[in-house]
């Protein structure tokens, strides 16, 4: 500690002094001599909260942290030690209080001392968020809106956002973004109603990917497969790598034969879908395996004009996916649509394997009209779309 006035550097040091001595009525008058001097160090009056609170002062202690914090309002000591004193006051500020230290960097390394602290705050902190939701729910089922399943969903989600539980995310096309497309991590069921048909389908299709999973011709290849030289930090674990393998059935607008030859119904159906076709980037769709033990890490896809669908058709215990603040639970058989344009990861938890369908959409906001100027401009920038 060191502070640009030798005198108050020597009081707070003698103020130091005092509390190792256990006197901390002494630090405290040391201390209050230069307060009037309104002293522009955070340390300062950092040390004149601690010895207020120690006797008991606990409104001067909290005015004085406030005095910190308007010279380092990110402090994340300082803000601990504000909501620790809301906390002791039974001050209803205290749970945002904690959630406002969480926020911030901690020290690194951390001071063992800090812990119970820490637990205590993110305890409180959950707490707070909890209680907010909750009451806006409430109100909400007060009001008596007459809300549809999906408008719920979303009105929820206002809520878990106030409370700071979740938050905003939003399309980051890594190469494509056509303007004015609504965003969601997971789109509304209903925009897709043909998702019952592929979910009955489910048996057939399982069956379709086991037959050509084990062909003698099966063309098996890592689901990443960039060259090295490319600047995809996102894929540098998972590139190459055997342990995300997919089973291509159209790859980049071209019918891979020899596996789609193995899978009638499943091409079948994909007949019927409103795919993305794009001169040598798309559509795109196979079956993806991910090994036992891995993960794929956050990301985001290259471009929003497109969604994915996803249709588990192996799952041996728990393996999850997130888009955004949203995370699900891979069940066989249940279908969704997501946005991968909006930063996903997913998990195998488990010891075997896990498979799912996968195979892309237009964006359902696009006109007929708007889909040929897209696949124009696309194909004409020779930037591929790939099925990440």
């Amino acid at each position: 500690m060191s502070t640009p006035d030798p005198e108050l550097e020597q009081r707070i040091i003698a103020a130091d002094r005092a509390l190792a001595e256990r006197n901390p009525a002494r630090a405290r008058d040391i201390l209050e001599s230069a307060a009037p001097a309104n002293p522009q160090v955070p340390d300062f009056w950092q040390r004149l909260a601690t010895v207020r609170q120690m006797t008991g002062a606990p409104a001067m202690a909290i005015e004085a942290i406030d005095h910190a914090l308007s010279l380092a309002p990110l402090d994340f000591m300082n803000l601990l030690m504000r909501a620790r004193m809301l906390d002791q006051a039974g001050h209803a500020e205290a749970g945002e209080a904690y959630g406002r230290a969480l926020a911030q960097p901690r020290p690194d390394p951390l001071p063992t001392v800090l812990a119970q602290a820490i637990t205590r705050a993110e305890a409180l902190w959950a707490a707070h968020q909890q209680g907010t939701e909750g009451r806006i729910n409430a109100a909400v089922e007060a009001s008596g809106a007459d809300l549809t399943t999906a408008e719920r969903r979303r009105a929820d989600r206002l809520a878990s956002n106030i409370a700071r539980r979740t938050r905003a995310y939003h399309s980051e096309a890594t190469h494509f973004h056509y303007p004015g497309l609504r965003e969601a991590e997971f789109h509304d069921r209903e925009l897709f109603p043909w998702l019952d048909e592929l979910e009955a389908l489910t048996p057939k299709i399982r069956a379709e990917m086991d037959t050509v999973a084990n062909a003698a011709d099966a063309q098996l290849v890592p689901y990443v497969n960039y060259a090295d030289s490319e600047p995809l930090a996102q894929w540098r674990e998972l590139n190459h790598s055997r342990d995300w393998t997919a089973i291509h059935l159209v790859e980049r607008g071209e019918t891979v034969a020899g596996n789609a030859a193995h899978c009638p119904q499943t091409m079948a159906f994909l007949q019927d879908m409103e795919q993305p076709w794009v001169a040598g980037c798309g559509a795109n769709a196979m079956f993806s395996l991910l090994a036992p033990r891995t993960t794929i890490p956050a990301h985001v896809g290259v471009a929003n004009f497109r969604l994915l669908c996803h249709l588990p058709l192996i799952v041996p215990g728990r393996c999850w996916f997130r888009v955004g603040a949203e995370t699900r639970d891979f069940e066989q058989g249940k279908a969704w649509v997501f946005d991968d344009t909006i930063e996903h990861e997913a998990q195998n938890e488990t010891d075997q394997l896990r498979v799912i369908l996968i195979f892309d959409l237009w964006h359902p906001d696009l006109s007929p009209a708007e889909r040929e100027a897209i696949a124009a401009t696309v194909a004409a920038a020779a930037m591929p779309v790939g099925a990440l």
